[in-house]
């Protein structure tokens, strides 16, 4: 990942390297690995997502529709 940085403006560079992290999710990433997460707890959370995932799917395609 590469943030170029313009007329020595430091400041809006690291604007573009923390919204270029967050977009991949590294933020997110570290914080989950910052402690041992059981396999059975993290299957857990990980269907608890695809379900929110789905439901603000399905939330958005009826605001579109309706």
């Amino acid at each position: 990942m590469q943030v170029s940085v313009r007329d020595n403006n430091v400041d809006q560079a690291l604007r573009a390297l923390k919204k270029k992290l967050q977009s991949e999710g590294v933020f997110r990433e570290m914080r989950l690995k910052e402690h041992f997460e059981k396999p059975s707890v993290r299957k857990a959370r990980e269907q608890k997502e695809a379900v929110s995932r789905q439901r603000k799917l399905a939330r958005k395609k009826t605001e579109r529709e309706g």
